[in-house]
C-alpha cells in the first residue's frame, strides 16, 4: 500500500531549520500502514531535508557550517542571470538534497534517540513550503 500526505510549513529563510518529526510521526500513525518506509520530500530547489539532533548548539553549528562552506556574499552565476540573490541557496540545497527515507515498524519511526527530521530552508526570504510524504508498506 502507498499513502501520500502533505505537510505545509512557513519558513524564515536564510538557513531556517525546522523540526518536522512530530508531523511525520503523526502522518505515519494515521496512514493505516504498520511497517514500511516513509519518504520525506520537499518541493523546491532552495530547501533540503535531513536529520540532526535538534538542539540550539547543533542548530547554530549547522547554520555556521553552511556559511563557511557555501558563503552568501560571493559571486554566483545564478545571481548574475536572474538577479534574485539566492544562488547560494540553490547550491546549499543541492548539497543537502531534497529527500530522506525513514523506515518504521509498529507505526514507529526507527530514528535514533537524538535524531530528528528537519527542513533546512536556504532561500533569502520567508517561504511557504510543501513537504510530500509517501508512506509505503503493509
Amino acid at each position: 500500500m502507498v499513502v501520500t500526505r502533505k505537510i505545509g510549513i512557513r519558513t524564515k529563510g536564510e538557513c531556517d531549520l525546522i523540526d518536522i518529526t512530530a508531523q511525520v510521526k503523526r502522518e505515519v500513525l494515521d496512514s493505516g500502514i504498520n511497517a514500511g518506509t516513509v519518504t520525506v520530500f520537499i518541493s523546491g530547489s532552495t530547501a533540503g531535508i535531513s536529520t540532526i539532533e535538534y538542539e540550539s548548539g547543533l542548530v547554530s553549528d549547522f547554520q555556521g557550517m553552511w556559511d563557511r562552506t557555501v558563503p552568501r556574499n560571493i559571486p554566483y552565476q545564478h545571481d548574475r542571470r536572474w538577479g534574485d540573490g539566492n544562488g547560494h541557496s540553490h547550491v546549499r540545497a543541492s548539497l543537502l538534497g531534497p529527500f530522506l527515507v525513514v523506515p518504521f515498524t509498529d507505526k514507529t519511526l526507527l530514528l535514533g534517540t537524538w535524531q530528528q527530521i528537519v527542513v533546512a530552508d536556504f532561500d533569502n526570504r520567508p517561504r511557504s513550503r510543501e513537504i510530500v510524504l509517501q508512506i509505503m508498506g503493509e
